[in-house]
Protein backbone atom coordinates (compact mmCIF):
# COMPACT_ATOMS: atom_id res chain seq x y z
CA UNK A 1 0.00 0.00 0.00
CA UNK A 2 1.34 3.28 -0.82
CA UNK A 3 2.20 5.78 2.13
CA UNK A 4 0.40 9.13 1.60
CA UNK A 5 3.14 11.64 1.71
CA UNK A 6 3.48 13.72 5.11
CA UNK A 7 3.78 17.25 4.30
CA UNK A 8 3.76 20.93 5.52
CA UNK A 9 4.33 23.11 2.80
CA UNK A 10 1.10 24.86 1.28
CA UNK A 11 0.67 25.97 -1.93
CA UNK A 12 1.94 29.92 -1.15
CA UNK A 13 3.05 32.06 0.77
CA UNK A 14 0.42 33.53 3.33
CA UNK A 15 2.93 36.68 4.66
CA UNK A 16 3.70 37.77 0.98
CA UNK A 17 4.12 41.50 1.58
CA UNK A 18 1.55 43.03 -0.30
CA UNK A 19 -0.69 45.04 0.95
CA UNK A 20 -4.02 44.19 2.11
CA UNK A 21 -7.22 45.13 0.00
CA UNK A 22 -9.18 48.04 2.12
CA UNK A 23 -12.52 46.39 1.81
CA UNK A 24 -12.30 43.34 3.08
CA UNK A 25 -9.05 43.43 5.11
CA UNK A 26 -7.14 40.48 3.45
CA UNK A 27 -3.78 40.61 2.00
CA UNK A 28 -3.12 38.73 -1.79
CA UNK A 29 -1.32 35.58 -1.10
CA UNK A 30 1.92 34.87 -2.83
CA UNK A 31 1.33 31.41 -4.68
CA UNK A 32 4.21 29.06 -5.84
CA UNK A 33 4.60 26.40 -8.09
CA UNK A 34 4.97 22.61 -7.70
CA UNK A 35 7.48 20.06 -8.53
CA UNK A 36 9.07 17.16 -7.58
CA UNK A 37 6.56 16.72 -4.98
CA UNK A 38 6.96 20.25 -3.39
CA UNK A 39 6.08 23.56 -3.25
CA UNK A 40 8.68 25.63 -4.52
CA UNK A 41 8.62 29.73 -4.46
CA UNK A 42 9.68 30.79 -8.28
CA UNK A 43 12.14 32.97 -8.89
CA UNK A 44 10.45 35.00 -11.57
CA UNK A 45 10.15 38.31 -11.62
CA UNK A 46 6.85 38.52 -13.29
CA UNK A 47 3.57 37.62 -11.05
CA UNK A 48 0.25 38.11 -12.27
CA UNK A 49 -3.01 39.18 -10.64
CA UNK A 50 -5.25 36.94 -9.47
CA UNK A 51 -8.97 38.76 -8.50
CA UNK A 52 -12.24 37.82 -6.58
CA UNK A 53 -14.62 38.69 -9.45
CA UNK A 54 -17.07 39.19 -7.09
CA UNK A 55 -15.63 42.49 -5.67
CA UNK A 56 -12.85 43.40 -7.83
CA UNK A 57 -10.14 42.56 -5.30
CA UNK A 58 -6.86 41.56 -5.92
CA UNK A 59 -6.56 37.94 -3.75
CA UNK A 60 -3.27 36.42 -4.91
CA UNK A 61 -0.36 36.78 -7.64
CA UNK A 62 0.53 33.73 -9.54
CA UNK A 63 4.15 33.31 -10.72
CA UNK A 64 4.88 33.52 -14.38
CA UNK A 65 7.89 30.76 -13.62
CA UNK A 66 10.91 30.71 -15.98
CA UNK A 67 12.01 28.76 -18.26
CA UNK A 68 14.37 26.84 -15.97
CA UNK A 69 11.51 26.30 -13.63
CA UNK A 70 9.04 24.49 -16.40
CA UNK A 71 12.10 22.27 -17.47
CA UNK A 72 12.48 21.22 -14.04
CA UNK A 73 8.80 19.89 -13.59
CA UNK A 74 9.34 18.07 -16.75
CA UNK A 75 12.21 16.47 -15.59
CA UNK A 76 10.63 15.66 -12.12
CA UNK A 77 7.77 13.78 -14.25
CA UNK A 78 10.56 11.90 -16.40
CA UNK A 79 12.11 10.78 -13.12
CA UNK A 80 8.80 9.71 -11.70
CA UNK A 81 7.99 7.82 -14.39
CA UNK A 82 9.62 4.67 -14.42
CA UNK A 83 8.59 3.68 -10.88
CA UNK A 84 5.03 4.70 -11.34
CA UNK A 85 4.51 3.16 -14.72
CA UNK A 86 6.03 0.05 -13.07
CA UNK A 87 3.19 0.14 -9.99
CA UNK A 88 0.63 -2.31 -10.45
CA UNK A 89 -2.76 -0.71 -11.82
CA UNK A 90 -4.29 -2.07 -8.54
CA UNK A 91 -2.00 -0.03 -6.53
CA UNK A 92 -2.48 3.25 -8.79
CA UNK A 93 -6.05 2.96 -8.08
CA UNK A 94 -5.81 2.81 -5.06
CA UNK A 95 -4.30 6.61 -4.95
CA UNK A 96 -7.68 7.72 -7.19
CA UNK A 97 -9.99 6.25 -4.40
CA UNK A 98 -7.90 8.01 -1.77
CA UNK A 99 -8.26 11.11 -3.51
CA UNK A 100 -12.30 10.92 -4.72
CA UNK A 101 -12.66 10.72 -0.95
CA UNK A 102 -10.36 13.51 -0.14
CA UNK A 103 -11.92 15.83 -2.56
CA UNK A 104 -15.54 14.63 -0.68
CA UNK A 105 -14.69 15.39 2.34
CA UNK A 106 -13.06 18.95 1.61
CA UNK A 107 -16.32 19.85 -1.14
CA UNK A 108 -17.29 23.09 0.94
CA UNK A 109 -14.20 24.03 1.11
CA UNK A 110 -13.01 23.95 -2.68
CA UNK A 111 -16.54 25.19 -3.84
CA UNK A 112 -15.92 27.92 -1.29
CA UNK A 113 -12.55 28.62 -3.61
CA UNK A 114 -13.54 28.10 -6.62
CA UNK A 115 -16.41 30.40 -6.10
CA UNK A 116 -14.13 33.18 -5.35
CA UNK A 117 -11.25 33.09 -7.91
CA UNK A 118 -13.31 32.25 -10.77
CA UNK A 119 -16.54 34.00 -10.18
CA UNK A 120 -18.92 30.60 -10.84
CA UNK A 121 -22.22 31.23 -8.14
CA UNK A 122 -22.06 28.70 -5.30
CA UNK A 123 -24.05 25.44 -7.23
CA UNK A 124 -22.46 26.10 -10.34
CA UNK A 125 -18.51 26.27 -8.36
CA UNK A 126 -19.65 22.50 -6.56
CA UNK A 127 -20.72 21.17 -10.04
CA UNK A 128 -17.51 22.00 -11.18
CA UNK A 129 -15.92 20.42 -8.15
CA UNK A 130 -17.58 17.28 -8.32
CA UNK A 131 -17.20 16.79 -11.97
CA UNK A 132 -13.69 15.96 -10.96
CA UNK A 133 -15.08 12.77 -8.99
CA UNK A 134 -17.27 11.55 -11.34
CA UNK A 135 -13.88 11.44 -13.73
CA UNK A 136 -11.80 10.19 -10.58
CA UNK A 137 -14.59 7.38 -9.98
CA UNK A 138 -14.79 6.35 -14.13
CA UNK A 139 -10.49 6.53 -14.01
CA UNK A 140 -10.93 3.93 -10.95
CA UNK A 141 -11.89 1.41 -13.73
CA UNK A 142 -8.46 1.14 -15.41
CA UNK A 143 -7.71 -2.07 -14.36
CA UNK A 144 -10.78 -3.18 -16.24
CA UNK A 145 -10.50 -0.44 -19.19
CA UNK A 146 -6.93 -1.10 -19.90
CA UNK A 147 -6.80 -4.73 -20.50
CA UNK A 148 -5.78 -5.98 -23.92
CA UNK A 149 -6.72 -9.05 -25.18
CA UNK A 150 -5.87 -12.02 -26.54
CA UNK A 151 -6.09 -14.87 -28.90
CA UNK A 152 -4.79 -18.54 -28.53
CA UNK A 153 -3.36 -20.35 -31.69
CA UNK A 154 -4.08 -17.62 -34.00
CA UNK A 155 -1.46 -19.15 -36.42
CA UNK A 156 -1.00 -23.34 -36.01
CA UNK A 157 0.96 -23.27 -32.81
CA UNK A 158 1.08 -19.04 -32.28
CA UNK A 159 -0.72 -16.77 -30.05
CA UNK A 160 -1.01 -13.20 -30.24
CA UNK A 161 -1.51 -10.87 -27.02
CA UNK A 162 -2.01 -7.05 -27.08
CA UNK A 163 -1.11 -5.21 -23.73
CA UNK A 164 -1.91 -1.41 -22.89
CA UNK A 165 1.11 0.62 -22.04
CA UNK A 166 1.65 4.02 -20.10
CA UNK A 167 3.49 6.20 -22.58
CA UNK A 168 5.24 8.87 -20.49
CA UNK A 169 4.88 12.38 -19.37
CA UNK A 170 1.72 14.37 -21.04
CA UNK A 171 1.17 18.47 -20.50
CA UNK A 172 -2.39 19.62 -19.43
CA UNK A 173 -2.84 23.49 -20.54
CA UNK A 174 -6.37 24.10 -18.86
CA UNK A 175 -8.60 26.98 -19.60
CA UNK A 176 -9.67 29.42 -16.40
CA UNK A 177 -13.17 29.01 -16.89
CA UNK A 178 -13.46 25.40 -14.86
CA UNK A 179 -10.91 25.48 -12.72
CA UNK A 180 -10.97 22.21 -10.81
CA UNK A 181 -13.14 20.29 -13.66
CA UNK A 182 -10.53 20.24 -16.62
CA UNK A 183 -7.18 20.32 -15.13
CA UNK A 184 -8.10 17.93 -11.99
CA UNK A 185 -11.02 16.10 -13.70
CA UNK A 186 -10.47 16.00 -17.50
CA UNK A 187 -7.06 15.61 -17.59
CA UNK A 188 -5.37 14.38 -14.70
CA UNK A 189 -7.17 11.26 -13.01
CA UNK A 190 -6.86 9.11 -16.27
CA UNK A 191 -3.39 10.31 -17.20
CA UNK A 192 -2.07 9.23 -13.85
CA UNK A 193 -4.28 6.38 -13.36
CA UNK A 194 -2.88 4.55 -16.67
CA UNK A 195 0.66 5.16 -15.15
CA UNK A 196 1.32 8.25 -16.60
CA UNK A 197 2.83 11.38 -15.31
CA UNK A 198 1.78 14.70 -16.20
CA UNK A 199 3.16 18.76 -15.87
CA UNK A 200 -0.03 20.77 -15.49
CA UNK A 201 -0.33 24.43 -16.54
CA UNK A 202 -2.60 25.87 -14.97
CA UNK A 203 -4.52 28.67 -16.27
CA UNK A 204 -3.02 32.01 -14.07
CA UNK A 205 -6.01 34.27 -13.77
CA UNK A 206 -7.80 31.27 -11.29
CA UNK A 207 -5.18 28.59 -10.33
CA UNK A 208 -5.88 28.10 -6.62
CA UNK A 209 -8.31 25.42 -6.90
CA UNK A 210 -6.05 23.51 -8.87
CA UNK A 211 -3.08 24.25 -7.04
CA UNK A 212 -5.24 23.23 -3.62
CA UNK A 213 -6.29 19.97 -5.48
CA UNK A 214 -3.35 19.05 -6.41
CA UNK A 215 -2.28 19.09 -2.80
CA UNK A 216 -4.74 16.59 -1.65
CA UNK A 217 -2.96 14.48 -4.66
CA UNK A 218 -0.08 14.25 -2.78
CA UNK A 219 -1.96 13.75 0.64
CA UNK A 220 -3.81 10.66 -1.23
CA UNK A 221 -0.33 9.29 -2.01
CA UNK A 222 0.53 10.35 -5.26
CA UNK A 223 4.20 10.03 -5.31
CA UNK A 224 6.46 13.18 -6.07
CA UNK A 225 7.36 14.03 -9.60
CA UNK A 226 4.01 12.24 -11.21
CA UNK A 227 1.96 15.54 -11.03
CA UNK A 228 3.57 19.03 -11.30
CA UNK A 229 1.83 22.33 -11.51
CA UNK A 230 3.07 25.45 -13.12
CA UNK A 231 1.96 28.93 -13.90
CA UNK A 232 3.37 30.38 -16.81
CA UNK A 233 3.16 33.00 -19.73
CA UNK A 234 2.57 31.57 -23.45
CA UNK A 235 6.84 31.85 -23.84
CA UNK A 236 7.46 29.40 -21.16
CA UNK A 237 4.62 27.02 -22.29
CA UNK A 238 5.72 26.77 -25.75
CA UNK A 239 8.31 24.44 -23.96
CA UNK A 240 5.51 21.92 -23.30
CA UNK A 241 4.70 21.81 -27.19
CA UNK A 242 8.66 21.11 -28.20
CA UNK A 243 9.90 19.28 -25.34
CA UNK A 244 11.48 15.70 -26.32
CA UNK A 245 10.13 14.04 -23.30
CA UNK A 246 6.20 15.49 -23.39
CA UNK A 247 4.68 12.78 -25.63
CA UNK A 248 1.13 14.44 -25.42
CA UNK A 249 -0.81 17.47 -24.70
CA UNK A 250 -4.25 18.26 -24.04
CA UNK A 251 -5.51 21.59 -24.32
CA UNK A 252 -8.96 23.51 -23.17
CA UNK A 253 -9.18 27.12 -24.44
CA UNK A 254 -9.35 29.41 -27.96
CA UNK A 255 -9.41 28.02 -31.03
CA UNK A 256 -6.79 30.30 -32.39
CA UNK A 257 -4.20 28.63 -29.55
CA UNK A 258 -5.95 25.23 -29.91
CA UNK A 259 -4.23 25.03 -33.58
CA UNK A 260 -1.22 26.89 -32.79
CA UNK A 261 -0.80 23.95 -30.05
CA UNK A 262 -2.17 21.08 -32.14
CA UNK A 263 -0.12 21.87 -35.50
CA UNK A 264 3.36 22.65 -32.99
CA UNK A 265 2.66 19.37 -31.42
CA UNK A 266 1.98 17.60 -33.55
CA UNK A 267 5.31 18.74 -35.50
CA UNK A 268 7.02 17.48 -32.77
CA UNK A 269 5.31 14.21 -32.86
CA UNK A 270 3.27 14.71 -29.45
CA UNK A 271 -0.37 13.36 -29.58
CA UNK A 272 -2.30 16.30 -29.27
CA UNK A 273 -6.18 16.74 -27.93
CA UNK A 274 -7.14 20.51 -28.53
CA UNK A 275 -10.60 21.61 -27.09
CA UNK A 276 -11.69 24.85 -28.52
CA UNK A 277 -14.18 27.29 -28.87
CA UNK A 278 -18.06 26.91 -29.79
CA UNK A 279 -21.20 28.58 -30.92
CA UNK A 280 -23.95 26.26 -29.98
CA UNK A 281 -27.37 26.19 -31.05
CA UNK A 282 -30.79 25.31 -29.91
CA UNK A 283 -33.71 24.85 -33.03
CA UNK A 284 -36.82 25.52 -30.85
CA UNK A 285 -40.48 24.03 -32.66
CA UNK A 286 -43.53 25.14 -32.58
CA UNK A 287 -44.63 21.86 -30.55
CA UNK A 288 -42.06 22.70 -27.48
CA UNK A 289 -43.19 22.72 -24.15
CA UNK A 290 -42.53 26.44 -24.18
CA UNK A 291 -42.32 26.82 -20.24
CA UNK A 292 -40.22 24.43 -19.82
CA UNK A 293 -37.96 25.49 -22.49
CA UNK A 294 -37.92 28.80 -21.72
CA UNK A 295 -36.39 28.01 -18.18
CA UNK A 296 -34.06 25.34 -20.16
CA UNK A 297 -32.59 28.59 -22.06
CA UNK A 298 -32.01 30.58 -19.21
CA UNK A 299 -30.07 27.85 -17.45
CA UNK A 300 -28.13 27.31 -20.86
CA UNK A 301 -26.93 30.81 -21.26
CA UNK A 302 -26.66 32.55 -18.20
CA UNK A 303 -25.52 29.87 -16.09
CA UNK A 304 -21.77 30.11 -15.55
CA UNK A 305 -22.16 33.81 -16.54
CA UNK A 306 -22.30 32.09 -20.45
CA UNK A 307 -18.73 31.23 -19.85
CA UNK A 308 -18.61 27.67 -21.13
CA UNK A 309 -18.09 25.82 -24.55
CA UNK A 310 -21.50 24.25 -23.84
CA UNK A 311 -23.56 27.24 -23.00
CA UNK A 312 -26.63 27.85 -25.73
CA UNK A 313 -25.52 31.78 -27.15
CA UNK A 314 -28.03 31.29 -30.05
CA UNK A 315 -31.55 29.84 -30.25
CA UNK A 316 -33.36 29.23 -33.75
CA UNK A 317 -36.83 29.59 -32.90
CA UNK A 318 -40.09 28.85 -35.41
CA UNK A 319 -41.84 31.96 -36.12
CA UNK A 320 -44.67 30.05 -34.61
CA UNK A 321 -43.92 30.01 -31.03
CA UNK A 322 -41.23 33.01 -31.26
CA UNK A 323 -44.34 35.64 -29.82
CA UNK A 324 -45.03 33.36 -26.98
CA UNK A 325 -41.57 31.97 -25.60
CA UNK A 326 -39.27 35.30 -26.40
CA UNK A 327 -41.37 37.41 -23.61
CA UNK A 328 -41.13 34.28 -21.14
CA UNK A 329 -37.23 34.12 -21.97
CA UNK A 330 -37.26 38.09 -21.05
CA UNK A 331 -39.13 38.01 -18.13
CA UNK A 332 -37.18 35.03 -16.40
CA UNK A 333 -33.48 36.86 -17.32
CA UNK A 334 -34.75 39.59 -15.81
CA UNK A 335 -35.51 38.36 -12.43
CA UNK A 336 -32.46 37.02 -11.95
CA UNK A 337 -30.41 37.92 -9.15
CA UNK A 338 -26.64 39.06 -9.40
CA UNK A 339 -24.32 38.72 -6.58
CA UNK A 340 -21.01 37.56 -4.51
CA UNK A 341 -20.80 33.95 -6.39
CA UNK A 342 -20.28 32.43 -2.96
CA UNK A 343 -23.48 33.74 -1.47
CA UNK A 344 -25.75 30.63 -2.31
CA UNK A 345 -28.68 33.12 -2.72
CA UNK A 346 -27.12 34.70 -5.90
CA UNK A 347 -28.58 34.01 -9.33
CA UNK A 348 -25.63 34.51 -11.65
CA UNK A 349 -22.07 35.45 -10.63
CA UNK A 350 -19.86 38.19 -12.42
CA UNK A 351 -17.55 37.48 -15.37
CA UNK A 352 -13.61 36.29 -14.18
CA UNK A 353 -12.12 40.01 -14.78
CA UNK A 354 -12.10 42.94 -15.93
CA UNK A 355 -10.45 42.30 -19.76
CA UNK A 356 -13.16 39.51 -19.86
CA UNK A 357 -15.89 42.00 -18.90
CA UNK A 358 -14.51 45.02 -21.87
CA UNK A 359 -14.85 41.31 -24.02
CA UNK A 360 -18.17 41.14 -23.25
CA UNK A 361 -19.36 44.51 -23.52
CA UNK A 362 -17.53 44.90 -26.98
CA UNK A 363 -19.71 41.89 -28.33
CA UNK A 364 -22.91 43.81 -26.72
CA UNK A 365 -21.82 46.84 -29.06
CA UNK A 366 -20.73 45.05 -31.71
CA UNK A 367 -24.48 43.69 -31.71
CA UNK A 368 -26.21 46.95 -31.73
CA UNK A 369 -23.66 47.83 -34.58
CA UNK A 370 -24.49 45.42 -37.04
CA UNK A 371 -28.47 45.63 -36.41
CA UNK A 372 -29.61 43.19 -33.83
CA UNK A 373 -32.58 44.04 -31.88
CA UNK A 374 -31.81 44.79 -28.23
CA UNK A 375 -34.43 43.65 -26.03
CA UNK A 376 -32.83 42.91 -22.93
CA UNK A 377 -29.72 44.96 -21.82
CA UNK A 378 -27.49 43.66 -19.14
CA UNK A 379 -24.75 46.43 -19.64
CA UNK A 380 -25.32 48.40 -16.22
CA UNK A 381 -26.89 45.66 -13.77
CA UNK A 382 -28.09 46.25 -10.29
CA UNK A 383 -25.45 44.67 -7.56
CA UNK A 384 -25.61 43.94 -4.36
CA UNK A 385 -23.41 46.49 -1.63
CA UNK A 386 -19.93 45.67 -1.40
CA UNK A 387 -19.99 44.18 -5.53
CA UNK A 388 -20.25 47.73 -6.78
CA UNK A 389 -16.26 47.09 -8.39
CA UNK A 390 -16.70 43.55 -8.98
CA UNK A 391 -17.02 42.23 -13.06
CA UNK A 392 -20.79 42.11 -13.37
CA UNK A 393 -22.99 41.94 -16.68
CA UNK A 394 -26.87 40.85 -16.74
CA UNK A 395 -28.37 38.94 -18.98
CA UNK A 396 -28.46 40.06 -22.34
CA UNK A 397 -30.67 39.02 -25.39
CA UNK A 398 -30.68 40.34 -29.11
CA UNK A 399 -33.38 39.43 -31.42
CA UNK A 400 -34.01 39.24 -34.92
CA UNK A 401 -30.24 37.97 -35.73
CA UNK A 402 -28.87 37.45 -38.81
CA UNK A 403 -26.58 35.03 -40.01
CA UNK A 404 -24.93 38.18 -41.68
CA UNK A 405 -24.22 39.28 -37.92
CA UNK A 406 -20.80 38.17 -36.20
CA UNK A 407 -22.53 38.41 -32.71
CA UNK A 408 -24.47 35.36 -33.67
CA UNK A 409 -21.36 33.87 -35.34
CA UNK A 410 -18.28 33.92 -32.88
CA UNK A 411 -18.28 33.19 -29.85
CA UNK A 412 -18.94 35.60 -27.23
CA UNK A 413 -18.34 33.86 -24.04
CA UNK A 414 -20.50 35.72 -21.39
CA UNK A 415 -24.57 36.03 -20.64
CA UNK A 416 -25.83 37.18 -24.43
CA UNK A 417 -28.16 35.19 -26.00
CA UNK A 418 -28.64 35.71 -29.79
CA UNK A 419 -32.44 35.15 -31.55
CA UNK A 420 -32.39 33.69 -34.93
CA UNK A 421 -36.18 33.20 -36.52
CA UNK A 422 -37.25 30.69 -39.08
CA UNK A 423 -40.25 29.70 -40.66
CA UNK A 424 -39.45 25.46 -40.73
CA UNK A 425 -36.69 22.57 -39.14
CA UNK A 426 -34.93 21.93 -42.31
CA UNK A 427 -34.14 26.00 -42.08
CA UNK A 428 -33.57 26.06 -38.82
CA UNK A 429 -30.98 23.30 -38.97
CA UNK A 430 -29.22 24.62 -42.33
CA UNK A 431 -28.23 27.66 -40.38
CA UNK A 432 -27.06 25.59 -37.24
CA UNK A 433 -25.22 23.58 -39.67
CA UNK A 434 -23.49 26.27 -41.17
CA UNK A 435 -21.71 27.40 -38.17
CA UNK A 436 -17.69 26.10 -38.22
CA UNK A 437 -18.40 25.08 -34.79
CA UNK A 438 -19.82 21.68 -33.76
CA UNK A 439 -19.45 21.31 -29.82
CA UNK A 440 -22.88 21.02 -29.01
CA UNK A 441 -26.35 21.23 -30.40
CA UNK A 442 -29.70 21.24 -28.68
CA UNK A 443 -33.36 20.67 -29.88
CA UNK A 444 -36.65 21.70 -28.19
CA UNK A 445 -39.76 19.49 -29.30
CA UNK A 446 -41.82 17.44 -28.31
CA UNK A 447 -42.21 15.16 -31.58
CA UNK A 448 -39.99 11.82 -31.53
CA UNK A 449 -39.50 12.04 -35.42
CA UNK A 450 -38.25 15.53 -35.46
CA UNK A 451 -35.83 14.70 -32.32
CA UNK A 452 -34.82 11.74 -34.23
CA UNK A 453 -34.11 13.78 -37.66
CA UNK A 454 -31.73 16.10 -35.94
CA UNK A 455 -29.49 13.75 -34.10
CA UNK A 456 -28.65 11.95 -37.10
CA UNK A 457 -28.56 15.14 -38.59
CA UNK A 458 -26.96 17.94 -36.74
CA UNK A 459 -22.81 18.26 -36.90
CA UNK A 460 -22.89 18.52 -32.94
CA UNK A 461 -20.97 16.53 -31.55
CA UNK A 462 -22.66 16.61 -27.92
CA UNK A 463 -26.67 16.84 -29.27
CA UNK A 464 -29.15 17.49 -26.92
CA UNK A 465 -32.91 16.50 -27.06
CA UNK A 466 -34.64 19.05 -24.38
CA UNK A 467 -31.46 19.31 -22.79
CA UNK A 468 -30.03 22.86 -22.93
CA UNK A 469 -26.94 21.52 -21.76
CA UNK A 470 -25.69 17.99 -23.19
CA UNK A 471 -22.47 17.56 -21.59
CA UNK A 472 -22.39 13.74 -21.47
CA UNK A 473 -20.81 12.31 -18.03
CA UNK A 474 -17.43 11.25 -17.78
CA UNK A 475 -17.83 7.52 -19.12
CA UNK A 476 -18.85 8.76 -22.26
CA UNK A 477 -16.44 11.49 -23.49
CA UNK A 478 -16.47 15.29 -24.61
CA UNK A 479 -16.98 14.59 -28.14
CA UNK A 480 -16.67 17.96 -30.15
CA UNK A 481 -16.54 18.59 -33.97
CA UNK A 482 -15.60 20.49 -36.79
CA UNK A 483 -13.69 23.76 -35.26
CA UNK A 484 -14.31 22.91 -31.97
CA UNK A 485 -11.92 20.14 -31.95
CA UNK A 486 -8.28 19.38 -33.26
CA UNK A 487 -7.30 15.71 -32.95
CA UNK A 488 -7.91 12.67 -32.96
CA UNK A 489 -9.01 11.22 -29.34
CA UNK A 490 -11.44 12.82 -26.90
CA UNK A 491 -10.67 13.52 -23.36
CA UNK A 492 -12.59 11.39 -21.13
CA UNK A 493 -14.44 8.33 -22.37
CA UNK A 494 -12.56 4.98 -23.82
CA UNK A 495 -11.15 7.88 -26.30
CA UNK A 496 -9.47 9.05 -22.56
CA UNK A 497 -7.82 5.84 -21.88
CA UNK A 498 -6.60 5.46 -25.92
CA UNK A 499 -4.89 9.16 -25.71
CA UNK A 500 -2.69 8.11 -22.38
CA UNK A 501 -1.51 4.66 -23.94
CA UNK A 502 -0.06 2.46 -26.19
CA UNK A 503 -0.72 -0.69 -27.31
CA UNK A 504 1.83 -3.57 -28.02
CA UNK A 505 0.66 -6.57 -29.73
CA UNK A 506 3.33 -10.09 -28.57
CA UNK A 507 3.22 -13.23 -30.47
CA UNK A 508 4.61 -16.00 -29.24
CA UNK A 509 5.61 -20.01 -30.37
CA UNK A 510 6.98 -22.07 -27.90
CA UNK A 511 9.20 -25.47 -28.81
CA UNK A 512 8.97 -28.47 -26.65
CA UNK A 513 11.76 -30.05 -24.79
CA UNK A 514 11.52 -33.48 -27.07
CA UNK A 515 10.76 -31.10 -30.56
CA UNK A 516 13.56 -30.67 -33.23
CA UNK A 517 12.66 -27.04 -34.75
CA UNK A 518 12.36 -27.31 -38.41
CA UNK A 519 15.19 -26.44 -39.93
CA UNK A 520 13.72 -23.83 -42.23
CA UNK A 521 11.76 -20.68 -40.97
CA UNK A 522 9.04 -19.22 -44.10
CA UNK A 523 8.73 -15.74 -44.54
CA UNK A 524 6.19 -15.21 -42.46
CA UNK A 525 7.62 -16.97 -39.50
CA UNK A 526 4.67 -19.22 -39.12
CA UNK A 527 2.31 -16.19 -38.35
CA UNK A 528 0.50 -16.38 -41.92
CA UNK A 529 -2.52 -18.23 -41.27
CA UNK A 530 -3.37 -19.58 -44.66
CA UNK A 531 0.30 -21.05 -44.82
CA UNK A 532 -0.09 -22.66 -41.38
CA UNK A 533 -0.52 -26.04 -41.11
Amino acid sequence: MLTPVETEDRYFIPESGYPADPVSGEAPLKLKYFSGGQWRESKTAKYMPCYNPSTGAVIAYAPQCTADEVESAIQAAVDAFPAWSDTPVGKRVQVLFRMKALVEAHLDELTHLLAKEMGKKWDEAMGDVLKVVEVIEFACGAPHIMKGEALMNVSAGYDTTRYNHPIGVFAGIAPWNFPAMIPQGWMVPICVATGNCMVLKAASFVPQSSMRITELWREAGLPAGVLNLVTTSRHEAEILLRHPEIKGVSFVGSTSVGLHIYKTAAEHGKRVQALTEAKNHALVLRDCNVDRTARGIINSFCGCAGQRCMALPVIVVENAIADELIPLIVKYAGELKLGAAYEQSTGMGPVVNQGHKDYVLNWIETGIREGAELILDGRKPEVPAGCEKGFYIGPTIFDHVTEEMSVGREEVFGPVLCIKRVDSFEEGLKIMNDSRFANGSVIYTQSGYYARKFAKETHGGMVGINVGIPVPVGIFGFTGQKQSFFGDLHMMGRDGFIFYTESRSVTATWFAESETPAGKVDTWDGTMTLLSK
